[in-house]
């Protein structure tokens, strides 16, 4: 997950090339700096020790190894990516809860070379709080000889400079529950204990064959890896039409932190998906549930007001060496669709339950005009 450099510089010593396409069936590497900021330290330190989780878990305590840190307002920076559909998460996440006071926010640009993502958006290329120019540098003063990908989202403690964790799928759960005293007033609740057991493998089965299924696609090394992946990627999103031809969101009639994870990828499947990872069987806007719940979401505060496409669309066209060598980012498609009517309410619920929906954006985090078409140029 991956910065603006100039194209000299992208095909020398630091090009991506060979990063992603490596042969056979693409594995994604799930080994994060599993500590977790929480609530109560004391607390999460006494709990059994937890077994790691590709989506994250609620309650546990701490994995092998890991740390606990306190959640308090002011003491950390979120470095998230517009282009990554797994940062996306948290900018989200952030947004509905109203922890903008709480948990500042660092954009490394959409493009990066092989060393890490950068602030290149920055005066000066330099991040104003965390004073480096790149992601690698916190992780870095963390873990000097760190030997993995420099991913986002990461959270950044601001008085070492040193990256807390990168573990996405538990941070954005984390937001939710141990950051709970700093929550808006009206916050929506994203994840329901009482719904947690059956949210589960819903969120389970978005991410081994959505969220990772098209990755799956793209970097396949073989045809036989990409045929296979093709087939599970449009098993789970056919299960997921049938899934919303009835219910308004995943698991009913509000948001919760299943309707997140799934959104990342849909608003990012016709600009890159179904092209540049081959993921070419339908596009979004053929699939009626999925489009109409996926424009549900976009025009709901917190969901459509993060995304930047045009940074999205740099990002991968350009990192992704290994599939698009020539590093073209098309003009297409078109997005006005994103804005139509998607007729969604005939379902019923209510996106936000008993709670409300976010402010406007702050001035400092809007989109750039032109860049999504909830802020024409």
């Amino acid at each position: 997950m991956a910065e603006d450099q100039s194209s000299s510089d992208r095909g020398t010593a630091h090009s991506t090339r060979g990063s992603y396409v490596t042969g056979g069936e693409f594995t994604r590497d799930t080994n994060y700096i599993e500590d977790r900021i929480v609530a109560d330290v004391d607390a999460v330190n006494v709990l059994p020790t937890a077994e790691p989780s590709r989506i994250g878990e609620l309650g546990a305590g701490l994995t092998e190894g890991a740390t606990a840190w306190p959640a308090v307002p002011g003491k950390y920076r979120l470095v998230a990516a517009r282009a990554c559909p797994w940062a996306n998460r948290t900018l989200i996440v952030r947004r509905l809860l109203g922890l903008e006071d709480a948990i500042s926010l660092a954009t490394p640009g959409p493009v990066h070379d092989a060393r890490s993502w950068t602030f290149d958006l920055d005066e000066g290329g330099t991040d104003p709080v965390l004073g480096t120019e790149r992601l690698q540098e916190n992780y870095f003063k963390r873990f000097p000889d760190y030997p993995r990908g420099i991913t986002v989202p990461a959270m950044v403690d601001i008085e070492s400079g040193a990256v807390v964790t990168n573990n996405y799928p538990q941070m954005t759960l984390d937001f939710s529950t141990e950051w709970r005293e700093h929550h808006r007033e009206g916050a929506p609740d994203l994840v329901p204990e009482a719904q947690w057991e059956e949210m589960k493998p819903v969120i389970e089965r978005i991410f081994t064959e959505v969220n990772n299924g098209v990755y799956r696609c793209g970097f396949a090394g073989s045809q036989e890896a990409y045929d296979d992946a093709y087939d599970r990627l449009w098993a789970g999103l056919d299960w997921l039409e049938e899934r919303l031809t009835d219910r308004r969101y995943l698991m009913g009639d509000t948001i919760t932190e299943a309707d997140i994870r799934l959104f990342t990828t849909l608003v990012r499947f016709d600009p890159v998906y179904h092209g540049h990872f081959k993921c070419n069987r339908s596009r979004l806007t053929e699939l009626p549930a999925l489009w109409g719940y996926a424009r549900d979401l976009f025009q709901t505060p917190g969901f459509g007001d993060t995304i930047d496409f045009v940074q999205i669309k740099e990002h991968y066209y350009v990192v992704h060496e290994d599939v698009n060598p020539t590093q073209i980012v098309p003009k297409g498609p078109d997005l006005s669709g994103w804005i139509t009517e998607h007729g969604r309410e005939a379902l019923g619920g209510s996106p936000f339950g008993d709670g409300t929906a976010p402010g406007p954006v702050r001035p400092e985090e809007q989109v750039e005009p032109g860049h999504n078409p909830l802020y024409p140029a």
